[in-house]
Order: C-alpha cells, then structure tokens, then sequence
C-alpha cells in the first residue's frame, strides 16, 4: 500500500502541484473549520460504502452535501448501501476511519471501488483531501484532481445530490 510519500511522488511524478497542511487528527467535518480558513476551496467529506451486492463504493463530496443513502442506491445503481468494514476500507485504499479519501483509489489497484464524485465538489477548485491520513489536508487544483484520477484510470459517476440525479 501507498502512503502518504508515495502519494506526493505519485503527483509530481504526472505534474499536478498540491499544498499540504499538516493539523491535528480529523475525525468529522465540523471539528476541521480553522483548516477550512487555512486552506481556500472544496472541503470533503469521504464515505466508504458496501452495497448488497457486495460493490464497493467512495463517494467524495462537499462537506456540507447532504447525502441520503436510502434514496442514492437506485441513483447509482446499487445495491441497498451501507457502511464498508475498517478492515475493507485498509485493504482496497489503504486508509482508516477517519482518513477516507478520494486520493485512497491509487491504492486500489484491483479496481474494487466505485467512485462517485458529488457535483458540487466537481465544480470547486480547489478541492481538498487528507493524504491518506487525517493529520493533514491537501489541497489540489481541479483540474490536477483530475489529471490524479486519469493517472490511476478512475471515471468518477458524477451526481447532483440536490437532485439526486447523474450529471454529465
């Protein structure tokens, strides 16, 4: 599994810039606002899921998105969700609770997870992640977010939670 050195060289290996934040541990939105005023951009909020079928899927949104799971499976095509294991989570992305993160999907190297991207959070920029740890917080252009899901061939499902509806 990739760590947080092999994540940075991973992205300056294809050219997209980032700024890191080191802070103490984040373990839900509302405890990271003085990071929000420190870094400009789309904060996150990162849920690691398991449908009934037993697909795994990462929705990464706004940290203000409200997400109802019970309406978003026949969105996205899903089974009935619900919360993926600590033990699944550290062996598809690496990551532990607390530490979900869209930037985990370059240690899913089997293509186990499903990615989807809230709407909102597509259309901020800068956008902003922990590094696979929730001791920091680094912040990406769009357009370089972009470039790393290219990098690692994701094709995010991009959804309008508002609406509860696929876009694009």
């Amino acid at each position: 599994m990739k760590g947080r050195a092999e994540l940075f060289a991973h992205l300056d290996a294809i050219g997209v810039a980032h700024r890191t934040l080191d802070h103490p541990a984040v373990f839900r939105v509302e405890e990271g606002l003085a990071i929000k005023q420190a870094l400009p951009g789309g904060h996150t909020k990162n849920l690691f899921l398991k449908d009934a079928r037993d697909q795994l899927w990462l929705i990464s949104a706004l940290g203000e998105t409200v997400i109802d799971l019970k309406r978003l499976h026949p969105v996205i095509g899903s089974g009935r969700l619900s919360f993926g294991s600590a033990a699944l989570m550290q062996e598809t992305l690496g990551v532990t609770p607390g530490s979900v993160t869209a930037l985990g999907l370059i240690n899913d190297t089997d293509k186990r997870v499903r990615f989807v991207l809230d709407a909102a959070l597509a259309a901020a920029d800068p956008v902003n992640f922990h590094p696979l740890t929730n001791t920091a917080t680094t912040a990406l252009s769009q357009q370089g977010f972009r470039a790393f899901l290219a990098s690692i061939v994701v094709a995010p499902m991009i959804v309008d939670f508002e609406r509860m509806a696929v876009v694009g």
